[in-house]
């Protein structure tokens, strides 16, 4: 299409100039430019490659952020699902200003739309602040599936609002608990591990697992095709594995898998950890007003560094998320 439209204004600009009517020829090249820079603002997307909850290239959690031109309307789901799967990060979000401040923000996996993602927001408010589309020190709103959140930016440091937090369910019977052990290529021994499984959402909806050790965290190797249809039977994302087995002024250690999005194993997942501090609270291992110091992606020599905060009063709770982030690479996408 966009050739034809080259072609026509070209056969047009000859027509003219035969006929030497200058000005038809002006106001016609004005015209072509106009829809040729439509076109071109439709069908060209900003992209930024971000490595979240990390200061430095190459750890942390890499995201695709892809920017709308002014104005431009989100893609059709299946191009944003195939440009997500051709960038091959875990998510990709798809960013529209509404006004100053105030954005929607969308997210893919390679597989399927997501309601939030933590650390392609991080991800999301650093590039925008890297465009100058947002500045340091400010408030943010952020429109997801998942609700309407606020971003802080101070610093160059982003701290999101998580979606309220929700205790789905806790596995209680032993049978089932054995077998997410199973499929998690773990051990459960009731006598080192006390505390009980939990599904918690605070955005997306995760099994919380412990685990005793970092040693038994790090040699887990789950069953990707059994937990895929484990997590589809629990109507959850994935399994969010933690151990307290932690060092001085670190709460804990992670790993998160979510093979049902395509996700082996993810780096730093935001939400995942905001639904983690929550259980914590839940089991009296932090309280209102503490903040949490989560260590994620050691496993996959992508270490990253997620800050959660807790302020729970009466039925009420509110869970922030935050890190830093890095811009790797800045592009365009023609579609």
């Amino acid at each position: 299409m966009f050739l034809l439209c080259l072609y026509y204004y070209y056969m047009q600009f000859i027509l003219l100039l035969a006929k030497k009517k200058v000005l038809q020829y002006t106001i016609v090249i004005t015209i072509c430019r106009t829809i040729i820079e439509s076109i071109r603002r439709t069908n060209h997307m900003k992209f930024l490659i971000v490595d979240a909850f990390t200061e430095t290239t190459f750890g942390g959690n890499p995201a695709g952020v892809v920017i709308l031109p002014d104005g431009a309307d989100f893609p059709s789901d299946e191009i944003m699902v195939k440009t997500a799967a051709e960038l091959r990060y875990s998510e990709t979000a798809f960013i529209k200003k509404l006004a100053e401040n105030e954005f929607k923000i969308r997210y893919f996996t390679p597989a399927a739309e997501v309601d939030l993602c933590g650390h392609a927001t991080i991800g999301s408010f650093c590039a925008l602040m890297h465009l100058g589309m947002v500045s340091d020190n400010c408030c943010c709103i952020n429109h997801t599936l998942a609700g309407d959140l606020n971003i802080n930016i101070k610093d160059g440091f982003v701290m999101m609002d998580m979606a309220s937090p929700v205790e789905i369910a806790t596995i209680e019977d032993e049978t089932a608990i054995r077998e997410l052990y199973s499929v998690m290529g773990a051990d459960y021994d009731p006598a080192k591990i006390k505390l009980l499984p939990k599904l918690i959402s605070t955005g997306l909806p995760d099994i919380m697992m412990p685990l005793p050790t970092q040693a038994e965290l790090n040699a887990m190797e789950p069953d990707m095709k059994a937990l895929s249809d484990l997590s589809a039977r629990y109507e959850v994302t994935g399994v969010h594995a933690f151990t307290l087995d932690a060092e001085d002024g670190i709460t804990a250690h992670t790993r998160n898998f979510a093979p049902l999005y395509d996700i082996d194993e993810e780096a730093a997942t935001g939400t995942s950890n905001g639904a983690l501090t929550y259980y914590f609270y839940l089991n009296n291992i932090v309280q209102t007003k503490d903040h949490c110091k989560i260590i994620q992606g050691e496993k996959m020599e992508r270490p990253s560094v997620i800050l959660t905060e807790i302020n729970a009063e009466g039925s009420e709770c509110l869970i922030k998320v935050g890190g830093s982030a890095v811009i790797l690479a800045e592009g365009e996408i023609n579609i």
